[in-house]
């Protein structure tokens, strides 16, 4: 079950410069939650974006820098290496950034999305759900709180069954 985990903007914002325009603590706990022994697949950019590898995942960093190297990283150059690197994960999870997310939409089984509701100034987008090929199973609403400075609804979404 290839699960695409992200978060956006009510404009499906991502981020600028290379880091979220936003913090929620809970989102940070239910990505550690439902990532924790298993592999992330990102771009290099998004690695960087890490002080250092997270805890208890396989780090697999997609880039097209075939010199690359970074430390607790396994380095491959397309999608397709990430996925055979994860192919014993029973849920390997793509982590971003903007043209990761659009190579794992159409091969993904399970969408986990963080809706944060505002808009923001950001340079880096989450490509449009094409809504009709996805179910949603799970929502779950917060409103904001002391630690949380805007609302935001978790939806989990699975992939219909497209004969």
């Amino acid at each position: 079950m290839i699960t695409l985990i992200v978060a956006v903007g009510k404009n499906n914002e991502l981020g600028k410069e290379n880091d979220l325009v936003w913090h929620l603590p809970n989102d940070f706990k239910r990505f550690k939650k439902l990532t924790t022994g298993h592999h992330i697949i990102m771009g290099r950019k998004t690695f960087e974006s890490f002080p250092k590898p997270l805890p208890n995942r396989v780090h697999v960093v997609i880039t097209r820098n075939e010199k690359y190297k970074r430390e607790g990283t396994i380095i491959v150059h397309s999608m397709k290496e990430a996925l055979q690197i994860a192919k014993n994960d029973t849920q390997p999870f793509i982590i971003g950034g903007g043209e990761i997310y659009s190579l794992g939409i159409p091969i993904a089984d399970k969408i986990e999305l963080t809706r944060v509701h505002g808009s923001f100034d950001a340079d880096t987008f989450f490509p449009e759900i094409q809504i009709n090929e996805w179910e949603l199973i799970k929502e779950e609403h917060h409103d904001i709180d002391e630690h949380h400075k805007y609302a935001y609804t978790y939806l989990t979404y699975l992939r219909k069954n497209i004969n």
